[in-house]
């Protein structure tokens, strides 16, 4: 109930002659942690500092308790300046040399970012203590330096130290830095041998790390050797999966995490929508949004991001733009991770439209923005456009990386400008790099230039020997232009060197199963359903002016071998199984591991005005909507 008093009131107030502050109040002042406000903006000098004066003037009594609640409230700060002037008067007092302050610099130091500073502090300290090694190899792991936290292990080893719970997190904090050299096994090791493995922290860590390294197999058996499991484990086992690119599995613990009783956190809630963005399930991750929902959290941006990438990978822009509406707090990643959407799905001018907005809005714009908005540019044929934000990124101070040349030799190459690829190529301030050819030679595809073809392609095998994409690509050029001889030596080439083509398969989700097919798939079980309604669906968008494009057979067989060939591809199988199964009127979501082909893009179509169907295919490079007899790429793909 005291009333607040103003600024004027205290600086006049420290004119006079003070009391002894007792130290339970100092205590209690430093180790609530300050917000800073409108009505309670950052003062010009720090209390902490403040109160030093009063330690100088004699107006406040020393004691290592007092010190202790300095170097605390400064670790909330995290204030560098601040911790060098505590630590520089600490060290003029009759206190210094206290392991117990001297320990607490280092957590101090290590807070602040200032490593080598908490490493002067240990190196110069007389006695040391466990407190002294933990804090200080806590220290390295947290702020990224992973080998001084683990070269500090056989110096604790060798003082007779024993490694405690604390101890063994950081040091598996820093091991999963080293996945392939087995750093990690032996820290595990120690841990059983000093009988701490069992613990639920040590345990949680070990699976964190095991997961981290890309073995999952280790960390499964680290979780399920756990007495007590707990929401950290859960998360270090869902994430593992996640990151390792095991949607379904990653969705099966979470399944089994609610089970248990234990709750969601955001982190669980970015992991599961991570996996199910890769995985294209759209129904599964309206499941775990509808599990966010009931939890009452707030949807911040960290789950947010996450959440309106999945929409938007799952082929559902229309609730990926409400929640980018709805996001507290958007920060850069959210208006990237939109505009990464609109650049998938072909929308040139609402990604353009949406970079504009995030100008004006005074959101920092980084490589990734220019990135997203130049790849848009190169799906919406926006040539102007594209040519005029790389030139833009000199006014931001970002140098284009190798990935921005990349996607400008796309944006010109698609756009049929190859020669003005070319002289982009030649002119760049850095080597080209097999991505950059590779580029050009998919332009080349597209426009069936195999002059430029040849060329693009001789620099991508001098310089990527391994990529098998260059010669399938180089292989296409000459079959659809004819050039059935050049085809042939391509061909023989490729058998040669042991390159094989990427099988082409479709997948479609639904009532949570997913169905895969491959070209003339006949393992369905509902296979020869599939192929009849095919048939039907064949003969009715042939009624609406569809005809098959010979041009994507590329095999020197005759106009019927051709045709049949062309028929039941996985795209079209996965299709007309889903017309049989799915309710009229639902959306028809495709996933497919390579890019459409060109029949099935023409074919879609069709079948999306005369069967009144929106249908959305999510392949290797964008998506592509269909909808009333067109497409969102605008046939520019």
């Amino acid at each position: 109930g005291a009333k607040r008093r103003t600024p004027a009131a205290i600086a006049t107030s420290m004119r006079k002659p003070l009391k002894l502050l007792p130290n339970c109040l100092l205590l209690y002042r430093h180790t609530r942690p300050y917000t800073p406000t409108a009505a309670n903006p950052v003062p010009a000098a720090s209390a902490v500092l403040r109160d030093l004066d009063l330690l100088d003037a004699g107006e406040l009594a020393p004691t290592p308790r007092v010190y202790h609640s300095f170097i605390t409230a400064c670790a909330q700060s995290k204030n560098l300046e601040d911790a060098r002037k505590i630590h520089a008067h600490l060290a003029s007092s009759r206190f210094a040399g206290d392991a117990f302050l001297d320990n607490s610099l280092i957590h101090l130091y290590c807070k602040c970012g200032s490593v080598l500073e908490a490493r002067k502090v240990f190196d110069e300290m007389r006695r040391k203590d466990m407190v002294s090694w933990t804090s200080l190899i806590a220290g390295f792991a947290q702020n990224d330096m992973p080998a001084e936290a683990i070269g500090l292990l056989p110096g604790m080893l060798k003082g007779r130290f024993k490694p405690n719970g604390f101890t063994f997190a950081s040091l598996l904090k820093a091991a999963s830095a080293y996945a392939d050299s087995g750093i990690g096994r032996q820290i595990h090791a120690l841990a059983v041998k000093c009988g701490w493995h069992e613990d639920v922290y040590v345990g949680s860590a070990l699976l964190d790390m095991y997961a981290r390294c890309g073995k999952m197999d280790m960390a499964t058996a680290v979780f399920d050797k756990l007495d007590s499991k707990n929401g950290v484990s859960w998360n270090a086992l869902i994430s593992g999966f996640a990151r390792k690119g095991d949607g379904e599995t990653a969705l099966m613990a979470f399944a089994e995490m609610l089970r248990s009783g234990f709750e969601a956190t955001h982190f669980t809630y970015s992991s599961v929508f991570s996996s199910i963005a890769r995985l294209g399930a759209l129904e599964q991750g309206k499941w775990v949004h509808a599990h966010v929902i009931k939890s009452r959290q707030k949807l911040t941006a960290f789950v947010g991001n996450t959440l309106l990438d999945m929409y938007a990978k799952s082929g559902s822009m229309i609730d990926a733009r409400k929640v980018f509406d709805r996001v507290d707090n958007k920060d850069l990643v959210t208006w990237n991770t939109m505009l990464t959407a609109f650049a998938q799905y072909g929308l040139g001018k609402e990604a353009v439209s949406h970079f504009e907005e995030m100008r004006k809005s005074g959101v920092y714009l980084n490589q990734i923005t220019f990135l997203c908005i130049l790849t848009a540019c190169s799906h919406g044929g926006l040539v102007k456009e594209g040519k005029r934000y790389f030139e833009m990124m000199k006014e931001y101070d970002l140098e284009p990386e190798i990935d921005h040349y990349v996607t400008v030799v796309a944006l010109l190459g698609r756009a049929g400008l190859l020669n003005y690829a070319l002289v982009f190529i030649f002119k760049m301030p850095m080597e080209p790099t097999a991505a950059v050819w590779g580029a050009l030679l998919a332009a080349c595809r597209m426009h069936r230039n195999a002059k430029v073809g040849q060329f693009a392609a001789d620099h991508v095998f001098e310089l990527d020997p391994d990529d098998t994409g260059p010669p399938v690509l180089l292989y296409n050029i000459y079959a659809s232009t004819g050039q059935w001889d050049a085809a042939a030596r391509v061909r023989r080439m490729m058998k040669t060197t042991g390159v094989k083509k990427e099988p082409a398969c479709s997948w479609v989700e639904l009532e949570n199963s997913v169905h895969m097919f491959v070209a003339n798939d006949d393992t369905h079980p509902r296979a020869e359903e599939i192929y009849k309604t095919w048939g039907e669906i064949s003969k009715k968008i042939r009624k609406e002016g569809y005809v098959p494009d010979m041009d994507y057979v590329l095999l020197r067989v005759d106009d019927q071998e051709r045709e049949a060939n062309l028929q039941y591809h996985s795209e079209k199988l996965a299709l007309a199984f889903a017309l049989i199964e799915m309710p009229a009127g639902a959306t028809i979501r495709i996933m497919k591991n390579i890019r459409i082909c060109g029949d099935c893009h023409s074919a879609f179509k069709y079948i999306s005005k005369a069967f009144g169907r929106e249908v959305v295919v999510r392949d290797t490079n964008r998506f592509h909507h269909f909808s009333n007899g067109s497409c969102s790429c605008g046939d520019y793909w």
